[in-house]
């Protein structure tokens, strides 16, 4: 600009200077002067309109400056204001619990946003009316936060029912519309077990979709949280939320603050996207944090919320056909892809071969613990004396009543067996029915094989009669404890397994039975008929015992609620194979009042099926009120009921009699024919049964040298008193 200034300014100099020479020569020096300024009007005027150009140019330059102080100002007061504005008023975290586990994420989940200064609300989902607040919540500034479980069958627990139910029909109903929940945020974590395929975490998935389909924000991807601890990302269900908490926090923080979550530029649904970030630096940087915070951030979750977004999304707008002969090479890939994902995640299986020895597959990682801490502490908490990583023994209540000279269990009373010299332990905790009168409250893991570390048959059986002796020396000098019965119970001679869990899927069985009849321990084990090979490849021991806890399919799976898809035909088949056991067998029955005991004609049918020796029907016990079950006392069969319904039974069974009742433990007995030498004539057998346990069971007082004599009805029992 100043040389351009310059240039102008000799130009107009020299023709001025030129002029005015050729004027001087013929005007007068007015009229010259004159003249000259009249001839350079040009070079006047283009002065004239460069210095207004050069006083224009710093006017504006002075204007710009001065506005950029005063926007800077602006953007200053306005933070300032947007600081005092809330991006989220509250956050309302919703449970659906049976048995306390999410209930406990939402109080645990409240605590951790208070601390953040925000307001957060715990909500029983029963007590919540969608139809009335729901969409109030979409304009109010609020993140929903959902923490659902699922129950049987893939269904909501009892809390939830109702909410499930509206939303289904509400994601489909036009009267509510597609963006009926249009800007509500919201983040779901389900709460599932992957042992029940098909159905895992069934109710959070179902939930997240919905939401989605009425128009709601997903603030953050899915979580999900598995109770099986094999196939759990984290470990267990508890480590599972952690890690989902810690980064639906970190998303909190972000919307607390009014930002949006940056686009990685990635983007699966195409277009253009307005907040795709241009600092390729910044991701970089952003990379490499994840990469490093791999562990916990990118293991959140099992499923990707987006990808179902975007798929349903393509479905939206694409309708894409598949080609039918292209079909096979994308089912043949997909199940290549399903093959090598559980190839990767099972890590070393360990698998119960005919003998039930040892099946070791090929080790691609290192195998979890089965007693996960929660478990052991709530174990621990019951009076359960751990042992190793799978393992349990715990003293029975009528081990303290013996060792006070007072009576025995009804396995005193029925086979003899001296209580105060039993050992009730289990080499696995897992079982793989979750029935509804389980005495443990579903506090023990669950599973259909074994997935776990293995302790050796050796360890179990040396720390279990350590512990168990530990826990009677407990009683040495303790008012009321016989001294010889005490000496007596440091000297384990009977074996119970059936502590809990499911002892014949530990897969070295056979050699815990072997070790135990070395050291000259009686064996009674109970299992609950679904692993008939197990069963047909399991070594002789003292009595065998399948629990028969219901005689058709549909209450079976009401009162068990097993895992296993093909639970009846696992359950038929392990009744057929105890019948061909050569050894002494016994079906039990557990009566629930209202759910099992008009089955009588499928029980005499099950029990033509296994030949059992003894049959011991019992009524269910009460063990207080369960989150996980609606069994209540009214279920609970009174003796007498008991009574009747052994009598119809047994009058359907010409081959069996009533051999004995103990009526503490709610409990008969029914004995084969064959158990009874001549029954047939003088109806009684000769057992070596101490009588004194009947006196304690609230019948007669005898005392005799001689065995006792056992007789085929109770009645018998009182006339030989």
């Amino acid at each position: 600009m100043r040389s351009f200034f310059v240039v102008i300014t000799l130009c107009i100099s020299r023709v001025s200077a030129s002029d005015t020479k050729f004027s001087q020569d013929a005007l007068s020096p007015g009229e010259s002067y004159l003249k000259s300024v009249w001839h350079n009007r040009l070079y006047l005027y283009s002065a004239a309109a460069l210095v207004f150009g050069i006083w224009f140019s710093l006017k504006v330059a002075l204007n710009k400056k001065k506005f950029s102080k005063d926007s800077k100002a602006v953007k200053i007061s306005d933070s300032s204001d947007r600081d005092t504005v809330a991006h989220v008023s509250a956050v309302k975290i919703f449970y659906g619990s049976q048995t306390g586990t999410a209930k406990g994420f939402a109080e645990e989940l409240s605590e951790e946003v208070k601390t953040m200064g925000l307001t957060a609300e715990v909500i029983d989902i029963k007590d919540y009316d969608p139809d009335d607040q729901l969409a109030d919540e979409c304009t109010n500034k609020s993140v929903c936060v959902f923490l659902v479980a699922t129950y049987t069958d893939g269904e909501p627990t009892e809390n939830a029912e109702w909410f499930c139910k509206w939303l289904e029909e509400a994601s489909t109903d036009f009267r509510y519309g597609k963006t009926y929940l249009k800007g509500l945020r919201y983040a779901v974590f389900g709460l599932g077990n992957s042992v029940y395929v098909g159905h895992f975490n069934t109710v959070g998935t179902n939930v997240d979709k919905w939401l989605w389909m009425l128009s709601g924000v997903r603030i953050m991807t899915r979580g999900e949280g598995d109770c099986n601890v094999v196939k759990s990302r984290n470990g267990s269900v508890q480590a599972d939320f952690l890690a989902w908490k810690v980064k639906f926090l970190l998303r909190l923080q972000t919307l607390v603050k009014g930002e949006k979550k940056s686009c990685s530029g990635n983007c699966k649904t195409g277009g253009s996207c307005t907040n795709k970030r241009n600092d390729g630096q910044e991701d970089k940087e952003e990379e490499k944090e994840e990469e490093k915070d791999n562990s916990s951030e990118e293991d959140l979750v099992e499923s990707s919320s987006d990808e179902e977004e975007s798929g349903l999304q393509d479905e939206k707008n694409s309708g894409s056909v598949v080609d039918m002969e292209d079909l096979g090479n994308i089912m043949s890939s997909a199940k290549r892809a399903k093959s090598k994902e559980e190839g990767r995640g099972d890590g070393q299986l360990v698998k119960l071969s005919k003998v039930n020895g040892v099946k070791k597959v090929e080790d691609e990682g290192e195998r979890r613990e089965m007693i996960t801490p929660a478990l052991r502490k709530a174990l621990t908490k019951q009076g359960y004396k751990l042992i190793g990583s799978h393992s349990g023994v715990k003293l029975c209540r009528w081990t303290k009543s013996m060792l006070r000279g007072r009576g025995g269990c009804y396995k005193h009373t029925f086979y003899g067996i001296e209580s105060h010299r039993c050992m009730e332990t289990t080499p696995s905790l897992a079982c793989a029915n979750k029935c509804v009168f389980c005495w443990r409250h579903h506090t023990n893991p669950v599973g259909t094989e074994w997935r776990w570390k293995m302790d050796p048959a050796e360890k179990i059986l040396q720390e279990a009669m350590e512990k168990h002796q530990s826990m009677i020396r407990q009683f040495r000098g303790v008012p009321g404890v016989k001294p010889e019965r005490y000496e007596e119970g440091l000297a384990v001679k009977h074996c119970a397994l059936s502590l809990v869990g499911e002892p014949i899927m530990y897969p070295e069985i056979n050699v815990f039975i072997r070790l135990l009849h070395s050291h000259r321990i009686s064996s009674f084990l109970v299992t609950n008929a679904q692993f008939p090979q197990e069963i047909g490849s399991l070594v002789p021991v003292t009595q065998l015992y399948v629990s028969v806890d219901a005689s058709t399919k549909d209450s079976l799976k009401k009162i068990d609620r097993p895992l296993f898809k093909d639970f009846w035909p696992r359950f038929l088949g392990s009744l057929r194979a105890l019948g061909e056991k050569r050894q002494r067998t016994v079906y039990r029955l557990t009566l629930v009042k209202a759910w099992n005991v008009e089955e009588m004609q499928s029980y005499s049918e099950l029990i033509a099926l296994g030949q059992p020796d003894f049959i011991e029907v019992k009524g269910v016990t009460y063990c207080g009120e369960s989150a996980a079950s609606s069994l209540t006392m009214a279920n609970v069969p009174w003796h007498q009921e008991v009574v009747a319904f052994v009598q119809q039974l047994a009058d359907m069974l010409p081959q069996y009699e009533i051999a004995c009742e103990h009526e503490h433990s709610n409990c008969l007995l029914i004995a084969h024919t064959k158990s009874f030498p001549s029954l047939q004539t003088t109806r009684e057998v000769w057992y070596g049964i101490d009588w004194r346990a009947q006196l304690h069971a609230g019948k007669v007082e005898v005392t005799l040298s001689t065995p006792v004599r056992w007789f085929g009805s109770t009645s018998r029992i009182r006339e030989a008193a």
